[in-house]
């Protein structure tokens, strides 16, 4: 018995996308550009880095300027979670302690520098900036709600104020090329914040 042929198999157009080689060329990016800036980075550095042809990245993104907006969105999916340890003085020494440990590594001074001048370039990253911004104020603001519920903060305060003010020390620290707040420098913060939110 003659055999039947197999039926053809219709296939996509070109193969599908590894999310693994996305990964790795984005993680790849964000690398260099935390070291280099962006006008120092190019899309062959970042082909040889992640191990890929530079067509594999241009068909991917089609601009350098693309590229680093998906690297940049990557470093924005990791942000610091809500503190709620039960008091408002746990809550702020928390917030603070993590903040001026990550402005005090290689990356995060690298990063904050990287993402103040890049939001000035493109206005699509600065939108990435302020979104991620937006998210961790709205996090501040449920960590004082919880206080003022508690009685321990009062129901008047200038939320933005009290919320803003850490951010616009890091940003004004990093453009000017000054040195970041220590850790031993976190009670201080701390008191400071008290001081202008507490119950009196």
């Amino acid at each position: 018995m003659s055999q039947q042929p197999e039926p053809s198999v219709r296939r996509g157009r070109g193969r599908p996308r590894d999310p693994a080689v996305d990964q790795r060329i984005t993680a790849a990016a964000a690398e260099l550009m935390l070291l280099r800036g962006f006008d120092n980075t190019t899309v062959d550095d970042v082909a040889a880095k992640a191990g890929v042809g530079k067509a594999t990245v241009y068909r991917r993104w089609p601009s350098k300027e693309d590229l680093a907006l998906a690297a940049i969105t990557e470093l924005f999916a990791n942000e610091f979670p809500e503190p709620d340890t039960g008091t408002i003085r746990g809550d702020v020494e928390e917030s603070i302690t993590r903040l001026v440990e990550f402005v005090n590594t290689e990356q995060g001074a690298a990063f904050l520098r990287m993402i103040i001048a890049e939001s000035i370039r493109d206005p699509r990253i600065a939108a990435l900036y302020r979104e991620s911004t937006e998210r961790s104020e709205q996090r501040a603001r449920r960590t004082l709600e919880r206080a003022i519920e508690r009685g321990e903060v009062r129901p008047d305060i200038n939320m933005d104020l009290a919320i803003q003010w850490i951010s616009g020390l890091m940003a004004s620290r990093a453009i000017s090329g000054r040195p970041m707040p220590r850790l031993d420098e976190v009670p201080s913060y701390v008191e400071w914040v008290l001081h202008g939110i507490s119950v009196r």
